[in-house]
């Protein structure tokens, strides 16, 4: 029976009643015949108009009919139901694809997806109606067959892309949630994962599994090595699928989620890599440590993500140097955690990492990248524990570089390394006393250039002040409240000091520091925060040193 002869009669032009189902024929061979339409049209008009009498069919039809195994097949017409169901549906997916790279190197200009948009809307209602019967039946088997492809196709349409619009992004959002409604599931997460119950038999135990498996059955042929970056939208749509995964639903698929995690870190393009160091991020966090040691592929995760450590790119390395600092747990113990009665701590890769981040910030010069290394830097050194007595050389001068340079008008790079020289001070306290001298003249230099620097906030100069409050006091520790300055200090004249100051700061700040290193001159061999002389400096200095002589005093 021809197409047109079927849908006569189901009256689908002019009835809006559901329609009796004994002179109608299998629904499979109807199935069948719209998934050659829809293939076969020539043009999208006639692909929309057919689409709009799919969704008709859906809307109107008898549900029962809709659902009906074929009765000359009993024992397979289950699984052929489910058949015509999903060819349907990738037939119908198929008239809104995005169209695909030529090579594996370029990209399509957003012209290329102009089209797209117009043929996403009517795709999404036809979906979208078929979900409305098959959420109103008891096939669950056929819903979770379904439910796959139609997931992809909505997370495809529903991103601000380059071939999407408003009008298809909200058609998008109401097929993805006529899905959740359809198998009663409470969001993308629980769609997924389902809700643990995965090992309950009948139609009740099918409703709690989720659909990864199905969702990553559609897009693996598409995740090759060769193959993902012919479409735009595959990498988006596997990362939002990995992204909604937590533990212990995905253990079980690694070995699936893993490599397309590491292809796209791999890539050469800043917003392909840091898609993929996000997604091994996730991975490492929401994955036993046993189950990323096994196979050793929490190494070769450990060795994609430090050769990034060499790019110049701030917002990879700041997701590099994050995930890194996760992963390293999994890798190894945390040097900080292993005791006096431990035996000899031997470098290890948190060694390895300290020891590249160190240098190259010693060498940097872009404000992005200063930043990022110095907000990471703090986590590092408070896993390193005592262990970071290993870099105390290279802390000290990433220390003293990063203290002596502005970085209005928040001031993190300063904030920051205050804090790792305070981490520092505190792990590592026995081995400061020879490096109290230099610290100390920074710290104080700092002291008197945030009081003079009109260019901060309250709220940020007085940060700064205390952080550096804090660790004079730390450093007068060490010495066991015997903070004095170097005899080195008497070659040095206060003429020096004030041309070394350069032309970045102001004359009245030279002055200051002029002043203040000439009383730490006049001061040598003898406690030093007590003898500042009260007209060298501002009242906030005195202030602040007040705060910690008063406090170190024996």
């Amino acid at each position: 029976m021809e197409l047109s002869s079927l849908l006569h009669d189901l009256h689908l032009s002019s009835s809006e009643k559901p329609l009796p189902s004994p002179p109608l024929p299998p629904i499979t061979e109807l199935l069948s015949r719209l998934q050659e339409k829809l293939i076969g049209a020539s043009s999208d008009s006639d692909a929309s108009g057919l689409i709009g009498r799919v969704e008709r069919l859906f809307l109107t039809a008898d549900p029962d009919w809709l659902l009906s195994l074929d009765p000359s097949n009993e024992e397979g017409g289950g699984a052929e139901l489910w058949s015509a169901y999903r060819s349907l549906i990738d037939a119908l997916i198929g008239r809104a694809a995005l169209p695909l790279c030529e090579d594996d190197c370029g990209s399509l200009t957003p012209a290329a997806y102009q089209g797209v948009p117009a043929r996403a809307v009517p795709v999404c209602s036809a979906l979208r109606a078929l979900l409305g019967t098959l959420g109103n039946g008891d096939r669950t088997g056929l819903l979770l067959t379904a439910a796959p492809p139609v997931c992809v196709f909505a997370v495809t349409h529903f991103q601000d892309q380059a071939w999407t619009n408003s009008s298809s992004r909200a058609a998008a959002q109401s097929l993805q949630e006529a899905l959740l409604r359809a198998g009663s599931w409470r969001d993308s997460a629980q769609l997924l994962m389902g809700d643990g119950s995965q090992d309950e038999e009948g139609e009740e135990g099918g409703r709690s599994r989720g659909i990864l498996g199905g969702v990553l059955d559609v897009l693996q042929p598409q995740l090759t090595k060769d193959s993902w970056q012919r479409c735009e939208a595959v990498k988006l749509v596997f990362a939002w699928t990995l992204l909604q995964v937590t533990r212990p639903s995905l253990s079980p698929h690694l070995p699936r989620l893993l490599p397309p995690s590491l292809l796209l870190s791999d890539h050469y393009r800043p917003e392909n890599c840091m898609l993929g160091v996000r997604c091994l991020h996730h991975i490492v966090l929401n994955t036993p440590a046993a189950d990323l040691r096994q196979f050793n592929r929490a190494e070769v995760v450990y060795q994609a993500l430090f050769k990034h450590l060499y790019t110049t790119e701030a917002a990879v390395i700041q997701l590099v140097l994050s995930c890194l600092l996760d992963l390293l747990l999994v890798l190894e113990k945390p040097p900080s955690s292993l005791g006096p009665s431990s035996a000899h701590r031997k470098p290890c890769r948190h060694d390895d990492v300290l020891r590249l981040v160190l240098t190259h910030m010693e060498a940097e010069h872009k404000v992005a990248l200063r930043r990022v290394y110095a907000s990471a830097l703090p986590g590092y050194i408070d896993r390193m524990g005592v262990a970071v007595c290993r870099h105390l050389r290279r802390v000290e001068r990433v220390v003293l570089g990063y203290l002596e340079i502005r970085d209005p008008p928040e001031e993190t790079n300063r904030l920051r390394i205050l804090e790792v020289l305070e981490k520092t001070t505190r792990a590592a306290w026995p081995r400061m006393g020879c490096r109290v001298n230099a610290l100390l003249c920074r710290l104080l230099r700092l002291l008197v250039d945030v009081c003079s620097d009109s260019d901060l906030s309250d709220s940020v100069r007085q940060q700064l002040m205390d952080r550096t409050a804090l660790c004079v006091k730390l450093l007068d520790a060490c010495l066991h409240g015997k903070l004095q300055v170097s005899s080195r200090l008497l070659t040095v004249s206060p003429v020096m000091m004030s041309e070394a100051a350069g032309s970045a700061v102001s004359v009245q700040t030279q002055h200051s520091s002029t002043c203040l290193f000439l009383s730490l001159y006049l001061s040598v061999c003898q406690p030093l925060l007590r003898q500042v002389d009260s007209s060298c400096c501002s009242p906030d200095v005195l202030a602040c040193l007040a705060t910690v002589t008063v406090t170190t005093e024996r």
